[in-house]
Parts: structure tokens; sequence; C-alpha cells
């Protein structure tokens, strides 16, 4: 089967060859991989390991991902360059799960929620909990499906990942956004009347 996060890096900005991102398809119904849709520039991590940080997650390679540094808690906020309908989320494992301890047992997911620091976590109720298996985050499972009512008009989705299985430090491999565009109205197209 083929890696699903094998694809993402070309066509996107600063990836290798320094192509630009290709223009976003219309809405067709059909959900797609979004991750094209990424503003890396808004986006940010707390607690990420300096060797493993948070952009490695697009790159396709589960070898690299990011790690949580001081303990098993991670942020993750990702902010897409226009709205979008998340349908479902892929999360890989860090390295083929060679180190079983470090996969997140519990992520809390916060939608259009911006700035979010620990200390907020705990004060604002999740928009969705996922607690997840070992067989949740194998490369050739399913993607999560997610409550798709919740995740109809998203601008950016914080991650906390708040237990993991035991270790010292919590791990993920890959991060792979489903779903579709929200179709927009673009003012310009309008005449003026009168």
């Amino acid at each position: 089967m083929m890696n699903p996060m094998a694809a993402l890096g070309g066509g996107m900005p600063g990836a290798a060859g320094g192509a630009a991102a290709p223009e976003a398809p219309s809405d067709d119904g059909k959900n797609r991989d979004l991750n094209d849709m990424i503003d890396k520039s808004r986006c940010y991590a707390r607690n990420e390991s300096s060797q493993y940080p948070w952009t490695n997650l697009l790159i396709g390679d589960t070898r690299l991902g990011c790690k949580s540094d001081a303990d098993e808690q991670l942020i993750l906020h990702v902010e897409f360059q226009e709205f979008i309908k998340v349908h479902s989320i892929k999360l890989t494992e860090f390295n083929l799960g060679r180190d079983p301890s470090e996969t997140p047992t519990i992520i809390k997911l916060y939608v259009n929620r911006c700035n979010m620091g620990f200390e907020d976590v705990e004060d604002v109720d999740p928009t969705q909990v996922l607690e997840l298996t070992a067989a949740d985050l194998k490369e050739d499972a399913d993607p999560i499906k997610l409550k798709f009512v919740k995740f109809q008009r998203v601008k950016s989705i914080t991650f906390f990942i708040e237990e993991n299985d035991g270790g010292d430090v919590s791990a993920l491999g890959g991060l792979q956004f489903i779903g579709r565009t929200v179709a927009t109205t673009n003012m310009k197209d309008f005449k003026k009347q009168g």
C-alpha cells in the first residue's frame, strides 16, 4: 500500500525545488488531502523537541516525525490558508512504532482557537477527544473520522497530546488532513449595480 504521506512535500512552499504551491482545486464534493492548505508561517508547537520539530510531520518520513521535549505533553497548532471542512485526520506512529511507550493515547482537538498554551487546555472544552490505540496509528490504518458537523468551517486546529502509553516523551511520525475546501464567494466577481 502506498504511504499517503509520501506524496506530500512536492509542490509545497519550501519543498525541494522551491516550486510554488498549485492552485487548490475547487470544491467538487470529494474529500482530498488538505496538507497543501496549511499556512506553515502561522503554525506552532509548544514543548517540541528541537531535534524533532512539528514540520517533520508533513514530509512523509515517520523516522523524523515530531517529539515532545520536557514531558509527554505537546501542543501542535495548525493553521490553514482558508476555511476548510475536515472529514478525518491520519496520524502515523513515530519510526514504525519502535518505541510504543511514546505513542499518544489521548489527543484533544480544538477548532479555531489561536494562541493556546498548556494553561488554556484545562479551561477550554475540546471540540473532540481522540482516544487512540497503537493500531490507530499504524501506517496502513484508516484515517480517524472526526465529528464532521463540528469541523465544517475550520481555519485552525490545535492538538493537545495529553497522554501517551507511559513514555517520558510523546512522538508522532506523520499528520495528514482529509476533507475539502469551503466554497466561498469572491466579492470581486460582483458588478456594481446602478
